[in-house]
């Protein structure tokens, strides 16, 4: 915005900021996964919610409304267009009043090599993905996203744990599995101490989840390569998986989540029948 006249500059501050308080307005906290919550002055979803949605810092996000002189990239205009559910010509038009071309394709992609897509993909009928260092899922199969709901408003594991219903309604024992996910977080904050975005994405995720905030507040710590973890999908019924962690070296702190189906359960039949396969899918 630095090349433009004052005046123009002026415009356009004021149409990026009415422009994306209006897609805030026009959603609310059920359209996202999110709970109702009390105590809202205003429709819609806040700036902070939109922000921990996203990925992007809640000041970070607030200075983008206002129109300030910040650095902006592809990936967090894609983030923030997928939370505010823009269409293709809006996405456009945020691009151009952010000060970006807007690209001819779909949303940028993350930097995960073809070869580990396609073990994600291959990986299929059962569910897999990879999160980055920060626990944002940058590889989902189809399995996982039917089975966990991880779709392409869930730019987060962590964060879709604690602020989406669906993600909320189905994890069994979800009070122990949150503590543990905490628990490793804090962990793998541990291993990055030069690291500040673990910081902020959790003191951001304290002001917009009580449960996260209490759990961090007790310092759990835990680490788990592999493990159960136990789902009720409202079609299929209880799933359970046990899942193995796999680093990958090419890619520091990225890991490659792999989960295979418990005979014992009858998830493997479970799970074919909500893939529509006519077999049961293999352990």
């Amino acid at each position: 915005m630095s090349r433009l006249s004052p005046e123009a500059r002026r415009r356009r501050t004021a149409e990026i900021r009415e422009f994306l308080r209006s897609r805030r307005a026009r959603l609310t906290p059920q359209d996202v996964g999110m709970p109702a919550g009390a105590g809202r002055r205003a429709p819609g979803l806040r700036r902070e919610e939109v922000a921990v949605l996203a990925g992007v810092g809640v000041s970070w996000y607030t200075w983008l409304e206002q129109g300030r002189e910040i650095n902006v990239s592809a990936d967090v205009l894609d983030a923030i267009a997928r939370v505010l559910r823009l269409g293709d010509a809006e996405r456009e038009h945020l691009y151009l009043l952010a000060g970006l071309n807007p690209p001819n394709g779909g949303p940028a992609d993350r930097a995960v090599p073809d070869g580990v897509r396609r073990v994600v993909e291959g990986w299929s009928p059962r569910p897999a993905y990879v999160l980055d260092r920060h626990w944002n899922l940058v590889a989902v199969n189809a399995a996982a996203t039917a089975v966990f709901g991880y779709g392409e408003d869930c730019h987060s594991c962590l964060v879709a744990h604690f602020m989406n219903v669906r993600v909320q309604e189905a994890v069994c024992h979800w009070q122990d599995a949150a503590r543990a996910i905490v628990g490793q977080f804090r962990a793998d904050a541990a291993r990055y101490p030069d690291d500040p975005e673990f910081g902020r994405i959790a003191a951001e995720l304290c002001e917009v989840s009580p449960a996260f905030a209490e759990l961090w507040a007790e310092h759990p710590i835990g680490s788990a390569a592999q493990g159960t973890k136990a789902v009720h999908h409202p079609e299929a019924g209880e799933l359970v998986f046990s899942y193995t962690t796999l680093p990958l070296i090419d890619l520091p702190g990225y890991r490659l989540m792999l989960y295979t189906p418990e005979p014992e359960y009858d998830t493997g039949a479970r799970l074919a029948a909500l893939l529509g396969l006519p077999q049961p899918v293999p352990g």
